[in-house]
């Protein structure tokens, strides 16, 4: 037994649990009585942080190590995933690090990577620039010192340009150490995949700030001093080894990985 407490207590400490207990939905009831004992939400939620770190799939879990098999992990990471417990824990762990000013809305950056998907599904489609295999996009949004704000996923052929108006619009509105609570950057860094007036305009029209590198007069380079933040945040997500590839059918259980990995980015910096 202290074997397994002390892999859950590593993988899900007590402030991240304290956190989570606030936004995961409780268990149903069951008013007919019988049935098997649920395992404990802790136990369940170290053994998905476990799969999403170690990239192995839920039948490989080491089911003696946590309690639960793979086959329970997997249905309570379908559950909570519907809930969208994976966004409202993101969300949260940003909220605490706002309240204590650890966040810096000054120069943010906007970026994507691709990800090659094993087996068609939602949101995937033909890369451009690799062969034409399947695959989905990340997409990602950090703040200067590269803290994921806001993260988006599509198919690998969906232009990068596509995906700024939607992502700006999905960083949540963020506690401050002082003042109302923050949603949008002073000034949004990006490459030359997002050279196109209609987004200066729409960036302009809500009070932020670009720099977006302009196709054939100048380089992306210039850009770097800013925008290797969030390059940084892409080899941290690679840390989080179920993104190497994409597993699942499945487009919001490829989110809820995501999501997972942007969380544990932003729990380091809490725990500093």
């Amino acid at each position: 037994m202290s074997v397994v407490v002390g892999i859950v207590e590593r993988l899900v400490p007590d402030e991240l649990w304290e956190l989570f207990q606030r936004v995961v939905p409780e268990a149903p009831s069951r008013p007919q009585g019988g049935g098997r004992r649920r395992h404990g939400d802790r136990e369940v939620l170290a053994a998905i942080v476990f799969v999403a770190t170690s990239g192995c799939t839920w039948q490989q879990l080491p089911s003696a190590s946590f309690g639960p098999s793979g086959a329970t992990a997997h249905r309570r990471f379908t559950e909570w995933s519907k809930a969208r417990v994976w966004a409202k824990l993101h969300r949260l762990v940003l909220d605490e690090l706002g309240s204590r000013g650890e966040l810096d809305w000054s120069r943010c950056a906007i970026d994507s990577v691709n990800m090659r998907a094993l087996k068609k599904g939602e949101l995937t489609g033909p890369n451009p620039v690799d062969r034409g295999k399947y695959g989905s996009k990340i997409h990602l949004i950090t703040e200067r010192t590269g803290l994921p704000l806001s993260v988006g996923i599509s198919g690998a052929n969906l232009h990068d340009s596509q995906a700024l108006i939607p992502l700006v619009k999905g960083i949540p509105p963020i506690r401050s150490r002082r003042g109302p609570r923050r949603r949008r950057p002073a000034k949004l860094h990006a490459d030359k995949g997002y050279d196109y007036d209609h987004l200066r305009r729409w960036l302009r029209s809500r009070g932020i700030r670009h720099r977006i590198a302009r196709k054939g007069i100048e380089s992306s380079a210039r850009l770097g001093r800013h925008r290797w933040t969030i390059e940084r945040t892409m080899s941290w997500l690679a840390g989080c080894r179920r993104l190497h590839r994409r597993y699942e059918r499945k487009a919001e259980h490829f989110l809820a990985f995501t999501s997972i990995a942007c969380t544990l980015i932003c729990y380091r910096r809490l725990t500093k």
